[in-house]
């Protein structure tokens, strides 16, 4: 069993995996370049899903990762960072219509939960939508859905346990010898030994699994979101309509945004047209938007493998060092996590995680 295990990164997916080794019995330090829930964790959309998620492996380890935040939310009393309002999507065109019609099919040749409303019946989950923005009928509302608040689920997480925080002292070295990782150096000069590590560095996994040696191909990409002033609109669900996605940010706020949006983003600016566009989209489908005004634009970065899927356990040419890295941590991390954890901790989870291997590449 490893002992002492050093998690690198302190957003959700290392809140997650340090947490339930701590749990497990391990002594853990959770280190981060800046402080938790600072780099994508603190600028994500956050939707929980396993909506047209391919293949099967994926789909029903997002299942777990749903489950997951169902159960830790049910278990905690007042918890208030998880939202399992829903989701709302339909199309602008018979092409985009015909798209969702093929998602919802092969959702519910999985078993997952998916139906079809017409006009009146979304008015009645969501009356303060326009009704002129809304089809007749195809509307698709995936009712497990919903959202997490990352910041508030990972101050939660760190607070259970007792482990050890190194905030704003990045990684700069990982020594290992012998073909296992024996330490890692921070930039305070500070060299931590490890009986194992944990890849959990979001958008900087790539440098921090070539600090150890390895090569993970990574195709990050830019998410840019607007977040509203608080504002008197009902909005309780996550909505994916043609020209804008929003869903409640809690105090009354707004989170909206488009994958075109995320195109307008130069580095940390973003243009204001582009913006303007995405919130003019936002008032025509909840015109209550209106007296709201945005607030701040974040510009987030994403953590993308380069085939699109998490990279979940143990690199078979070092195997004390272990990655949890994924595009959808806000659904997969607190299920993703525990296999971590429990492989990390020497238990036997290759059939779960034998699609997720970093070998793959």
């Amino acid at each position: 069993m490893a002992e002492q295990v050093v998690v690198i990164g302190a957003g959700i997916d290392g809140a997650a995996v340090g947490v339930e080794l701590a749990r497990r019995g391990a002594r853990v330090t959770v280190v981060d370049s800046g402080p938790p829930a600072a780099g994508t964790s603190g600028a994500t959309f956050s939707w929980t899903n396993s909506n047209g998620k391919q293949p099967r492996a994926y789909h029903e380890l997002s299942i777990g990762g749903m489950r997951a935040h169902r159960r830790l939310a049910g278990e905690v009393a007042g918890s208030d960072w998880y939202h399992e309002g829903g989701n709302l999507e339909w199309g602008d065109d018979e092409t985009e219509r015909e798209q969702l019609r093929r998602k919802v099919d092969s959702v519910l040749e999985y078993g997952y939960e998916a139906r079809w409303l017409t006009r009146a019946e979304v008015l009645r989950l969501e009356p303060d939508i326009n009704p002129a923005e809304l089809p007749a009928e195809g509307i698709a509302y995936f009712p497990s859905e919903g959202w997490v608040e990352p910041a508030r689920l990972i101050g939660h997480l760190l607070s259970t346990v007792d482990i050890e925080r190194c905030w704003h002292d990045a990684v700069t070295g990982i020594d290992v010898a012998g073909g296992r990782v024996r330490s890692v150096r921070l930039a305070s000069a500070r060299r931590l030994p490890a009986d194992a590590v944990v890849n959990c560095a979001g958008p900087a996994a790539a440098q921090v699994a070539a600090l150890a040696g390895l090569e993970l191909p990574m195709n990050n990409t830019r998410g840019v979101l607007i977040y509203t002033s608080p504002v008197a609109v009902s909005v309780a669900r996550v909505v994916h309509a043609p020209r804008v996605h929003l869903r409640p940010d809690g105090g009354g706020r707004l989170l909206l945004h488009t994958h075109e949006l995320d195109d307008a983003a130069d580095g940390a600016t973003v243009d204001e047209a582009a913006v303007e566009k995405v919130v003019e989209a936002g008032c025509a489908l909840y015109p209550g938007i209106r007296a709201a005004s945005v607030e701040s634009v974040r510009v987030g970065v994403r953590p993308i493998p380069a085939d699109g899927l998490p990279v979940l356990g143990r690199a078979r040419e070092l195997p004390n060092f272990h990655f949890a890295v994924s595009h959808s941590g806000a659904t997969l991390s607190l299920h993703a996590g525990a296999l971590v954890a429990a492989e990390v901790l020497g238990e036997d989870r290759s059939e779960e995680l034998a699609p997720f291997r970093f070998e793959r590449f």
